[in-house]
């Protein structure tokens, strides 16, 4: 059988074009997509997250802001940035890069983002909308899972689809998302007993549980599409997925490899986000 690569790397750059079109039209009506990324800290990883999403917002032609704050930031004095990128008119998405440090709260820093600027999707008031299935700004990476699957006319009305892992980031909204699609959803996570059980019955299958090669072909039934988010660094310095490609992809009918799967389309997402949240505030159909 082997299963057909599901590329994100290229359904991203499809939509990256389609993205740049809407731009250019944007221009002629004097107006210009605007992200600011807060970065608190030296994290290496989140330090290239923030090069990247600098770096496609350039590419898109948006107009783009970094705000790189020492480790020993407080509380208070990011939150007095985030409320005036709040009033910012040039800005219309505001990523606060996560982790933070220890002694910030997550929680009140994403409460402090204005609903209609939150293109990490992450505000309460999103999260809510995305719950009831109104109209609202959704994460970045489940929103590319969907997309991904939708661009290459994977069949989710009906279909079974296991999610493993419970993460606000990815699981929980992914899941979410799926049974928006009329998929019917199960959730596996670390405390479900008979997950080989749940996973052989998925005819769709998200893995987002941050373990290197954890699902094997014995979780997957021939002809299953397998969705790997996972990003794990191995010992010899190369990246591995939350899924064994080697021994899944010859029972699959689709997958999404790592790198190029899931990836690519984060960052897409994020500029699709800022475009939408743009045309929003200037009251443009979005």
């Amino acid at each position: 059988m082997s299963g057909s690569l599901l590329s994100g790397k290229e359904v991203s750059q499809t939509i990256r074009e389609e993205i740049k079109q809407e731009v250019e039209r944007l221009k002629e009506q004097n107006i210009q997509p605007g992200l600011a990324v807060v970065l608190v800290g030296e994290d290496p990883a989140s330090q290239v997250y923030v090069r990247n999403k600098h770096k496609a917002c350039l590419e898109l032609g948006y107009y783009s802001e970094v705000h790189r704050l020492p480790v020993d930031t407080t509380q208070d004095q990011l939150l007095d940035l985030i409320h005036t990128l709040n009033e910012q008119a040039t800005i219309h998405g505001i990523l606060v890069q996560l982790p933070l440090p220890g002694h910030i709260e997550e929680k009140a820093i994403i409460d402090a983002i204005a609903v209609h600027k939150d293109v990490d999707g992450f505000h309460p008031v999103n999260v809510g909308n995305m719950v009831i299935g109104d109209d609202s700004l959704l994460p970045c990476t489940p929103a590319g899972v969907i997309e991904i699957l939708k661009r290459y006319n994977i069949e989710i009305a009906g279909k079974h689809a296991v999610v493993i892992g419970r993460s606000n980031i990815v699981g929980k909204p992914v899941s979410l998302l799926l049974q928006r699609e009329n998929a019917t959803v199960t959730m596996c996570h670390s405390r479900t007993s008979n997950m080989k059980e749940l996973t052989k019955q998925a005819d769709i299958i998200v893995a987002a549980i941050g373990k290197a090669n954890f699902i094997d072909a014995s979780f997957v039934k021939p002809g299953a599409v397998v969705v790997d988010v996972g990003i794990n660094r191995l010992d010899n310095g190369k990246l591995a997925g939350d899924v064994d490609f080697e021994s899944v992809q010859p029972i699959s009918s689709a997958i999404t490899p790592v790198p190029g799967g899931v990836g690519p389309m984060t960052i897409t997402m994020l500029m699709h986000n800022t475009l939408r949240a743009a045309k929003r505030i200037h009251q443009i159909e979005a």
